[in-house]
């Protein structure tokens, strides 16, 4: 099994290296500079001054030794200097990651403990009341856009009911506050944005679910446990949960980078100092290095997600971990 991993990890080399090839130029090809936003903080730069800013940023350059060059500072683990604010890239994005994984770790706990006992329930009472509502539930979540959904879900707690706090992710006088008071805090200002993340999500879960249990329902080993006496408790849980998580397993691994993703959206909707708001802010700002870093971020989380998924189909499948170590 360590073999294979290892495999897998040194396979992602040449995988990554394309997906830096393939974002460094499309980012280059969108319109605008840099530079250009600077020029529109200060009027008055001339021309003279921001074509000294371009080769001070090395963007006189062609596009493939701007590559080169970073390609370099990437091998000594150098993301470069961000152009807003000449900060190091990793700086930048580790102070902010602590909020996004938390958010994202506690989206998809949410999505986890409530879309299997759906699933499970949906596929066990097929053309219920149970299923058919669920089904409502899951058309709804995939029809309803995030953002439409933050914006009705603020205007509804934060604004008309006043319950919920509809930005940041702690009150001005937090630090005031002793500790449980700053849980129920940290509480009340991430509900929303927990729910948002995990909204759409947990829709198509569920729905993954119950196709997964349904097959394993209709295999013959459960036809053979059930004739052998065993309890109907014993057959689903027992049986059909284990093989019917396969598949569901492999969509929650692919899902982290979908929902790191989706940071983008909440966090700048709610005002979270996250790395969503983060790569949002450095695209208003054409900022190329801070882009290129947080792409890289993406794209090795979906790679990991992939590995992640393949190693928890060993540990629920005993065929998959013997073949792994041969």
């Amino acid at each position: 099994m360590v073999n294979y991993i290892l495999r897998r990890l040194l396979g992602m080399i040449p995988v990554l290296f394309g997906i830096t090839v393939i974002t460094f130029f499309v980012i280059h090809l969108s319109p605008g500079k840099p530079t250009r936003l600077q020029a529109e903080m200060s009027p008055r730069m001339t021309l003279d001054a921001r074509e000294k800013i371009e080769r001070l940023l090395g963007l006189d350059k062609p596009v493939y030794v701007q590559y080169t060059d970073w390609i370099k500072r990437l091998a000594h683990f150098n993301l470069g200097r961000s152009f807003t604010d000449d900060r190091p890239v990793w700086d930048k994005i580790a102070e902010r990651l602590p909020i996004t994984i938390s958010i994202n770790l506690l989206a998809i706990l949410v999505i986890f403990l409530v879309a299997v006992p759906i699933g499970i329930i949906s596929a066990v009472k097929e053309n219920s009341i149970f299923d058919r509502i669920s089904t409502i539930f899951v058309f709804t979540g995939f029809a309803t856009p995030d953002f439409w959904l933050a914006l009705l879900l603020m205007s509804l707690f934060g604004v008309y009911l006043g319950w919920l706090p509809i930005s940041g992710i702690k009150s001005v006088d937090f630090e005031e506050f002793n500790f449980i008071e700053k849980i129920f805090d940290l509480g009340r200002h991430l509900m929303l944005p927990i729910f948002i993340s995990a909204f759409g999500g947990l829709a198509g879960m569920s729905r993954y679910m119950r196709t997964s249990m349904l097959e394993v329902l209709n295999k013959d080993f459960i036809r053979t446990a059930r004739a052998k006496g065993l309890s109907e408790k014993a057959v689903i849980y027992k049986h059909a949960l284990r093989n019917a998580l396969l598949p569901f397993i492999t969509i929650i691994g692919l899902s982290i980078p979908g929902l790191i993703g989706g940071s983008v959206i909440f966090e700048s909707i709610f005002s979270i100092p996250g790395v969503g708001k983060l790569f949002f802010e450095a695209v208003m700002a054409r900022d190329y290095p801070l882009i290129m870093g947080e792409l890289l971020f993406v794209a090795v989380l979906t790679l990991l997600g992939n590995l992640l998924a393949d190693v928890m189909y060993a540990v629920v499948d005993p065929r998959i971990r013997a073949s792994g170590n041969k």
